[in-house]
């Protein structure tokens, strides 16, 4: 297939967080689909830079890396200037970088609110405020949720992240209805458990083994098995999904 004929050629994705687990797979699937990706990270720049190195690679799409820190506004904003800057257009916004912190209501503090609610909501919420005047008719914007927002056995130290991730499926919901009627589409995707850092982290083998038995299958997926729906709501043909939250999570939850 001639790299011009593929579903994303020509579109320039961000995507935040995307050094590893559910964004660098992300990244990788975008690319393989023709698109020009900006890999986003913070630490992590040895592995940011062998995502870019197998994108380059591959020979279908192009990626570059770029250092900011999401947990703030001003670095948002300059993440988008550099894409802009690179690539000289933004038609994809996949805002993937989250935290996650465990507590339950005796537990929490003002400043773990606020640091979840910071980096899972008001970043993304206003990067896509500065995003959207960049964006042309046809653009995607893409929040990711979690299925924990209608586990009827949420654990109780799951509080202020799924309050956070709560709060990104409102807004999604609303900014379908703003951003929709200038062409664009805004979406969120809602996975279960995942095996990444992110989800993995502090948690023992038994815990681990707890959220997989239940799972139809028995086991946690890898970020690959979340990237395709990225991808789908990336393309054109994704045109009348609008103000969706798309639940992937194998039947976690149903």
């Amino acid at each position: 297939m001639s790299t011009s004929t593929l579903p994303l050629a020509g579109k320039v994705a961000l995507i935040t967080g995307s050094s590893k687990g559910i964004g660098a797979s992300i990244a990788k699937r975008l690319a393989s689909d023709g698109a020009s990706v900006v890999v986003n990270y913070v630490r992590s720049s040895g592995a940011a830079e062998e995502i870019v190195n197998t994108i380059n690679t591959q020979g279908t799409g192009k990626a570059i890396a770029v250092k900011a820190d999401v947990s703030s506004i001003s670095e948002g904003k300059r993440l988008l200037d550099e894409t802009v800057k690179a690539f000289g257009k933004i038609d994809i916004l996949i805002l993937n970088a989250g935290l996650m912190y465990n507590g339950q209501l005796a537990d929490i503090d003002e400043k773990q609110f606020d640091e979840q609610f910071q980096v899972n909501v008001k970043v993304p919420l206003f990067m896509t405020q500065a995003a959207a005047p960049l964006m042309t008719a046809g653009g995607r914007i893409i929040f990711f949720s979690t299925s924990i927002t209608k586990n009827t056995q949420v654990p109780p130290n799951y509080l202020v992240y799924a309050a956070a991730k709560g709060a990104v499926q409102q807004i999604v919901r609303v900014l379908s209805k703003d951003l929709g009627a200038k062409g664009l589409t805004v979406n969120a995707i809602a996975p279960g458990p995942v095996d990444t850092d992110l989800f993995n982290n502090g948690k023992s083998e038994q815990l681990i083994q707890f959220f997989a038995n239940m799972h139809p299958q028995k086991r946690i997926p890898s970020p690959d098995e979340i990237s395709p729906i990225a991808a789908f709501l990336a393309r054109d043909e994704s045109g009348w999904v609008n103000g969706q939250t798309i639940f992937v999570n194998g039947g976690f939850n149903v």
